[in-house]
């Protein structure tokens, strides 16, 4: 059958134009000096915020420029290879962007790129959120050696949100580089699955949402910045009173991670009695880390699936718990702090949590059974606390650093609840510290009162105790300062 063309134009199949070379770069943040690409300026020097849009790379690779009315182009020289897919994104869907750049002897080095609405104002919308989200993530990963190419097809843009299909396959095109290779393979299997007409709505669905998980989590490499020693050393004396023996387990441990910028292959398992700070050591250690941290208390999960999550073919199936925690910090790098790990054995007939947890502390992968996809677990730093390490299987008691947290002596308790327990109080409710006096034999008495518990839990109560008590005798019997000497502790405390 013949077909005829009415334009007059022979047809011809242009070969696409490669204009750029794509560089190397990790740079966090992107400048004139660091930039996410460079344009051609040689005959035309360009202004510091620039409209217009990038040509379709199957044409040329370059950028239009829209100056009072007229349009200009300029072809791109250089780019960052982490910014070659989403500034490709950019050009096929025909985007409106406001460049923000320096002219340099080398050309038009581009440092920010913001989407705009007809007629060249920023799109307040979640548009150009995205963008700056998919630039943010990109930023954010490191250089790959190459540049892989994605072809497949978007489906038509419904709203521009991370939890729609099309920005979710938005971002695999632009930005999943950024994810690791299993990830961005289990991400496309589910994509297929999410857009199939041959499945049930409620497969659709789970894929679906499990995708949008997935891709709002940051998959961070191993590689752990150096932590500085001096700082470190003083939150630690900050949150916690002597345990010279435990600060300086936990100084060699951000010395080894500033010599391997890794983290340590064992966590820290804390052992103690009740009350003496384990989980304040874990809280110092997590902002030591600078990392997002999440609890486990392993008093409350007695089924596996808890942990594990629940299996798509139950309609009200979830992610399980140590899931949702990379989901709510958004990255994979974190500090896992299981309080009670004495009391992980302890399953109600479906299995055992503590079996779980062996495959996420030895750093190889976890699987949950809703993403059916295996979770990168090199990132994350298990803290873990017990009172009773006898409870403890040998198997999971190998994968930590134990250290045994003693209770505080004597003379201890005295300077923690003189210097730091009664202060804080008085503070917060709003008494100065001369009015709330305690005398010497009345803090022995105070300690004495409490010398066969363990930990400060109960001195932290008592001195909430002797300042409500002050502060009822200033506003009801309007004196001007209370002493509480040993007899009246032992009064207030009968």
């Amino acid at each position: 059958m013949p077909v005829f063309d009415f334009s007059d134009k022979p047809v011809k199949n242009e070969d696409t134009v490669c204009t750029y070379t794509a560089f190397q770069s990790n740079a966090k943040e992107k400048t004139p000096e660091e930039p996410i690409l460079v344009l051609d300026n040689s005959e035309r020097q360009w202004i510091h915020h620039a409209l217009g849009v990038f040509i379709n790379p199957a044409k040329r690779t370059a950028f239009e420029f829209k100056e009072n009315g007229e349009t200009f182009s300029a072809d791109i020289l250089k780019i960052d290879s982490r910014f070659v897919s989403l500034i490709k994104w950019l050009g096929e869907n025909h985007i409106s962007v406001r460049l923000s750049g320096k002219n340099l002897e080398d050309g038009y080095a581009v440092y920010r790129i913001r989407e705009t609405a007809f007629g060249g104002g920023t799109k307040l919308s979640a548009a150009d959120g995205f963008l700056q989200f998919m630039i943010e993530r990109l930023l954010a990963s490191t250089a790959s050696e190459e540049v892989e190419e994605d072809d497949d097809a978007d489906e038509e843009g419904d709203d521009m949100k991370l939890t729609s299909l099309q920005s979710i396959s938005d971002f695999m095109t632009c930005a999943g580089r950024t994810m690791p290779d299993n990830i961005r393979l289990w991400a496309r299997r589910n994509l297929a699955v999410a857009r199939s007409n041959e499945v049930s709505p409620e497969e659709r669905r789970h894929a679906q949402r499990a995708l949008s998980i997935m891709m709002n989590i940051q998959w961070k490499s191993n590689y752990f910045e150096a932590i500085d020693p001096v700082e470190a050393r003083r939150i630690l004396d900050e949150e916690l009173y002597g345990m010279e023996r435990v600060k300086q387990r936990i100084m060699e441990t951000v010395i080894q991670i500033n010599r391997t910028h890794t983290l340590p292959a064992y966590g820290l398992l804390l052992v103690g009695p009740a009350g003496t700070g384990k989980s304040q050591i874990a809280y110092a250690v997590a902002r030591i880390l600078k990392l997002p941290w999440t609890t486990l208390d392993m008093s409350s999960i007695n089924d596996p699936e808890q942990l594990t999550g629940s299996s798509r073919i139950y309609a009200n199936a979830k992610p399980g718990i140590i899931m949702e925690a990379f989901s709510i910090a958004g990255e994979s790098n974190l500090v896992f702090i299981i309080n009670e790990l004495d009391k992980a054995a302890s399953g109600k007939g479906n299995g055992n949590p503590a079996d779980v947890l062996l495959t996420l502390l030895d750093n190889l992968g976890f699987t949950d059974n809703y993403m059916e996809c295996m979770i990168p677990t090199v990132g994350v730093y298990p803290i873990a606390t017990a009172n009773n390490k006898e409870d403890i299987s040998a198997p999971l008691m190998s994968r930590f650093a134990v250290i045994d947290i003693p209770d505080y002596t004597f003379e201890e308790k005295k300077i923690i609840f003189s210097k730091f327990a009664l202060p804080k109080v008085l503070k917060r409710i709003g008494l100065k510290e001369n009015e709330c006096i305690i005398t010497e034999d009345g803090l022995d008495a105070v300690i004495e009162e409490f010398k066969n518990t363990s930990g400060i839990r109960d001195l932290e109560q008592a001195a909430e105790h002797l300042a409500a008590n002050a502060l009822y005798q200033i506003e009801v019997d309007h004196v001007l300062q209370v002493t509480f000497d040993a007899e009246g502790v032992r009064h207030l405390f009968l």
